[in-house]
């Protein structure tokens, strides 16, 4: 008797646990059709993210129950970051391992895939711009931010084909600028548009994940392409595009940002902080170390150590205090947004901030000084 009770409690603790791998799928689905829903037709590579993510989570599941240990999924970064130099260093593990905790880097296309990831239950910590954390609230995405980075400008630039007759940002009026929906791209081509009193509708917006733009630009399909560091480097370097514009001299106003779910900040506040104190000194070590730094992510970036000797000038490796004045620059982000009708409902991003004090548990004391 007690065999077959034993038998029954396992088969429904099975039951139990593919109901929510299914929910959390469909949830996944759901919030994916809001973020990315737009009059163009989407490719296959926020579908695969979508279940991607849905993948991530039920091994995440398995994971959790067969280890003692917890596991923090942290995004993978590929490119010239102190992110990426915290992961090929190894010491957050280190750091990590006395507390119980392993860590694993999941890559992910762009931003926006991030947070759906944060909300499916498939990541524990994003990097993003500003846009990003925006249309994850607008979704009902119960978001923290846990710091912001510098705005590292230069590495975000508008491409155009080598052999493009376009000279300036005018001269695109009419034609497809292509990037990442809900991206810095797609901000800095907002605000590139208002700079030169253009309305988006000016131009021809093509909403296309990384890898897929790259195809689409390198084959000719568009006319421009605004995109981050290591893509920029690579198409000038293969002589495929050149640099129009970039987000220098005042075109990007915003910071990146280090985000979380709400459910684990409650849960793993010391896991975060020694997360933001190792990422702080990968920081200084990355900008005190240029020829280190390339020499340790060449792999990661495809690119070789002299060309990423002469990219570091482009990143400030530099995190920042939240203060009042980040907080309302994302708020104003968040109403250009909606006055452009591309997020559903007003956002308030005070929601996603914490208090002062909050911030002052987590943050590295160097950084908080920086006030």
């Amino acid at each position: 008797m007690e065999n077959w009770q034993d038998k029954f409690e396992s088969w429904k603790r099975r039951r139990i646990s593919r109901r929510h791998a299914l929910f959390a799928f469909g949830y996944s689905l759901v919030l994916s059709t809001t973020l990315f829903s737009c009059s163009n037709p989407q490719n296959d590579t926020q579908r695969k993210a979508i279940l991607s993510t849905s993948n991530t989570t039920n091994t995440s599941s398995i994971s959790s129950s067969s280890n003692s240990k917890k596991v923090v999924r942290i995004v993978r970064a590929k490119q010239l970051t102190a992110l990426a130099v915290l992961e090929k260093q190894g010491i957050l593990e280190k750091r990590l391992e006395p507390l119980g905790y392993k860590v694993e880097w999941s890559e992910f296309a762009a931003g926006p895939q991030q947070l759906e990831a944060i909300n499916a239950g498939g990541l524990d910590i994003a990097s993003t711009a500003e846009s990003p954390p925006i249309f994850s609230q607008a979704a009902g995405t119960p978001l923290v931010y846990l710091a912001a980075n510098s705005s590292d400008g230069q590495a975000i630039s508008l491409l155009v084909p080598v052999n493009s007759p376009v000279n300036n940002f005018k001269d695109l009026k009419g034609k497809k600028i292509a990037f990442q929906k809900a991206s810095i791209g797609h901000y800095l081509t907002v605000r590139a548009i208002e700079k030169e009193n253009f309305k988006l509708t000016d131009v021809e917006s093509i909403f296309l994940a990384p890898p897929d733009a790259n195809v689409a630009f390198s084959q000719g399909k568009v006319d421009a392409w605004f995109i981050w560091e290591p893509f920029v480097t690579r198409n000038v370097e293969n002589k495929v595009g050149r640099v129009l514009i970039d987000g220098s001299g005042g075109l990007r106003d915003t910071n990146n940002f280090y985000s979380t779910s709400r459910k684990f900040y409650l849960e793993n506040p010391e896991v975060i902080k020694v997360f933001l104190d190792e990422l702080q000194k990968a920081q200084v070590w990355s900008r005190n170390h240029p020829k280190g730094i390339a020499q340790l992510l060449t792999s990661a970036t495809q690119l070789d150590v002299p060309t990423l000797d002469k990219m570091h000038s482009k990143y400030d490796f530099k995190l920042v205090p939240i203060t009042e004045e980040v907080i309302t620059k994302q708020q104003e982000v968040a109403d250009k947004w909606l006055s452009l009708g591309l997020i559903p409902k007003k956002v308030n991003v005070r929601d996603g901030f914490l208090t002062p004090e909050q911030y002052a548990e987590i943050t590295p004391k160097e950084v908080l000084a920086k006030k």
